[in-house]
């Protein structure tokens, strides 16, 4: 029987818990959920990955090989933008057939963070690209649109618990039991 709760996978030896939700069985969620990417600008990519095959486990975001090519592929990109002085990470937003397609954002510093602007070079054969320039939700109306992405990236059952906080270095979702938060308190792991 698979004892993982929220959505966590049973690997056979632990529980593979997905995105925000901590704990053995994945019993919990996480007491931080950080945002700040989420409002910062970015650009949507496409690559195409012509030495990798795709298999329909890697549309789950939460499938061990789906979490390895994210990570090998993070680990590529980083590799091609290193020279880009805004560059700050990608997140994989999905995978589909091709080879193996990947949809992803390309995170960038907000713009008053930004040093200089250095153009973005090429990517080699194995990895082609393209995309479009975007700016993150939340650019007009942070309160409302800050409260939806915290419900929208808590795990389901925790969601009504958490709230936006701000702090100098960006947005996080906390609960009433993250600590260093106004009001906080000792949870004892949940």
């Amino acid at each position: 029987a698979d004892p993982c709760q929220n959505g966590g996978r049973w690997t056979g030896a632990a529980c593979l818990c997905p995105p925000n939700v901590d704990g053995a069985r994945c019993e919990f969620g996480a007491t931080t959920i950080n945002l700040t990417a989420e409002l910062g600008p970015f650009v949507t990519m496409m690559a195409r990955v012509t030495n990798r095959e795709f298999s329909e486990d890697m549309t789950d975001p939460a499938s061990p090989r789906r979490r390895r090519f994210a990570e090998e592929f993070g680990r590529t990109m980083d590799g091609i933008y290193r020279n880009v002085s805004d560059y700050r990470g990608i997140r994989v937003l999905s995978l589909s057939r091709g080879s193996v397609v990947v949809d992803f954002k390309l995170q960038l510093w907000p713009p008053q963070r930004r040093r200089s602007t250095t153009p973005v070079s090429g990517a080699g054969d194995t990895w082609g690209h393209h995309g479009g320039v975007g700016w993150g939700q939340g650019t007009s109306d942070r309160r409302l649109v800050s409260a939806e992405l915290c419900r929208k990236h808590a795990p389901a059952n925790f969601s009504r618990f958490y709230f936006p906080y701000r702090t100098a270095n960006g947005l996080l979702c906390v609960t009433n039991c993250t600590l260093n938060v106004p009001g906080a308190f000792d949870c004892h792991r949940g």
